[in-house]
């Protein structure tokens, strides 16, 4: 499995052994094989219906070091849906100057996002499915990450009213969640029911929001 992934630079943990220190490279791409096995085991039985030694095999890793760097199965999770959002923001922190016209950045925003959820459909799918689960196991840890992408839809969002003639009567949350929710939905309704679907025509669906906000 790829280990090509952007990701942000983690802060070194134990070793098992003679407490030395993982180099950061290490231990990203020990996560990263982390993330992608646990992802297509989530994707085939769900959260629950996985084990940590089935990660650990599927990775490639001990079950011992999996222990040792995350706690218990629910950190692991956890961490691996931290990791996840790390590599999505990356992909579309990347691109954000990319264009000088904000609806076109915001275009290919939306795409990367798209991108992101054809590599890592399980991540989608676990996501949709525990993220309004109130209360839930991992409910900290989603809201906390919410709100960092929303963050970077928002200011996508600032921009192009800084650019753009915007309807002020819609209230900025609102459009900000209905863009993050259509990435998801749209995105997941693609790979679930109508794979014929392209992504251009999923990321026009998400930007149809987008139109409807700036005044002609």
């Amino acid at each position: 499995m790829s280990t090509t992934e952007p990701v942000a630079t983690d802060s070194t943990a134990d070793s098992a052994s003679g407490g030395k220190k993982l180099r950061p490279q290490r231990t990203n791409a020990t996560k990263q094989r982390l993330f992608e096995a646990s992802m297509e085991l989530i994707g085939e039985r769900g959260a629950a219906g996985v084990t940590v030694d089935e990660i650990a095999a599927a990775a490639g890793v001990s079950k011992g070091t999996v222990y040792y760097n995350f706690g218990s199965k629910s950190d692991l999770i956890a961490q691996l849906l931290r990791h996840g959002v790390d590599i999505m923001l990356a992909r579309l922190q990347a691109i954000e100057a990319q264009s000088n016209d904000p609806l076109e950045s915001m275009t290919n925003m939306v795409d990367q996002a798209m991108v992101f959820m054809d590599k890592y459909p399980s991540f989608a799918r676990l996501w949709v499915s525990e993220n309004w689960r109130m209360p839930g196991e991992w409910s900290s840890v989603f809201t906390e990450l919410r709100a960092e992408l929303l963050a970077v839809i928002g200011a996508a969002v600032e921009r192009v009213a800084a650019g753009y003639q915007v309807d002020t009567s819609i209230a900025r949350g609102s459009l900000e969640a209905a863009i993050f929710g259509a990435i998801f939905v749209v995105g997941l309704d693609r790979q679930t029911y109508n794979p014929e679907r392209s992504r251009e025509q999923c990321v026009a669906a998400v930007m149809t929001i987008m139109h409807g906000y700036v005044i002609k």
